[in-house]
């Protein structure tokens, strides 16, 4: 039977009342990871995640925020990329990672946060210096992260973010592992205007919505997942020049007749997902 008739067959038998239901409510649930194979499956905003390893809450140069979220678990590839860069950040002046959400144990869509993270390549770094301390379980639940823009939120504050925010960001930039980094506009304009000498990394740099507190870096699709869908190439050249200038262009007027709006978009079900999924899933 192939993958997707045996899929098929999951939603028609074992899961019927599955198949409509919200998957961010049917991943959510689940509080072990898929004792499958590794994998990442799928597209970063449409996928699963077998075989998922989790990142310990604490490490010499980490620790994990969030905790009751469940969500620091990742592709074994991540894991072990996060575990190296938090080695090689006091070298650069950063005392280690404060590590937001990365996936939840079988991958798949979350109740709140995030469109993507999905297939356990996603993580999201504090730009918040971390402690010299562990923090406490309470902490780590209540503590917030800073914003590193200014008042006017077109530039970055100076008093927060320092060297230390660049050169933790570049860091993570230059490791062959990494696909792309989103950070917020402002962020993007501080590193394009800081960097000096190889400019190679900025193109993996992307300036997104959001991401004032945090950078996400999001990994390439591993060897050990062969139906994960990789993002195309980023345009060419550090993205400094006209392409960051977009995301300061002024908004379109507002039209004078108001717009109907826009029903949400549907939920994402099992269906929608790649057929695997399925079988992460309910796999004991």
């Amino acid at each position: 039977m192939s993958c997707r008739l045996a899929a098929l067959f999951l939603l028609a038998t074992i899961l019927p009342a599955a198949a409509e239901t919200p998957a961010k409510q049917l991943f959510g649930a689940v509080e072990a990871p898929a004792p499958l194979a590794a994998r990442s499956i799928g597209s970063y905003a449409r996928g699963c995640l077998a075989g998922a390893a989790l990142l310990p809450v604490n490490g010499p140069t980490w620790q994990v925020m969030r905790l009751s979220r469940n969500r620091n678990w990742g592709n074994p590839v991540l894991v072990g990329f996060l575990e190296r860069l938090a080695a090689k950040a006091p070298a650069v002046g950063w005392n280690g990672l404060l590590v937001g959400d990365m996936s939840q144990p079988r991958g798949g869509p979350m109740s709140s946060g995030h469109a993507s993270h999905q297939i356990g390549l996603d993580a999201d770094i504090w730009l918040t210096p971390m402690p010299k301390r562990e923090l406490t379980y309470d902490e780590r639940e209540r503590v917030s992260a800073v914003s590193m823009l200014a008042p006017n939120t077109l530039s970055v504050d100076p008093k927060k973010f320092s060297d230390r925010q660049f050169n933790i960001i570049r860091l993570a930039a230059k490791q062959p592992e990494v696909e792309r980094i989103f950070v917020n506009r402002a962020i993007k304009k501080a590193l394009c205007e800081g960097a000096t000498g190889d400019r190679g990394w900025l193109s993996k740099v992307r300036p997104w919505w959001g991401h004032d507190f945090h950078f996400h870096i999001r990994l390439a699709c591993p060897r050990n997942s062969p139906t994960c869908k990789p993002q195309v190439d980023p345009p060419s050249g550090d993205g400094c020049g006209a392409e960051l200038q977009s995301w300061y262009a002024p908004p379109p007027p507002k039209p004078t007749k108001p717009s109907k709006p826009k029903p949400p978009p549907p939920e994402i079900t099992l269906k929608d997902l790649p057929p695997e999924c399925s079988q992460v899933l309910v796999a004991k």
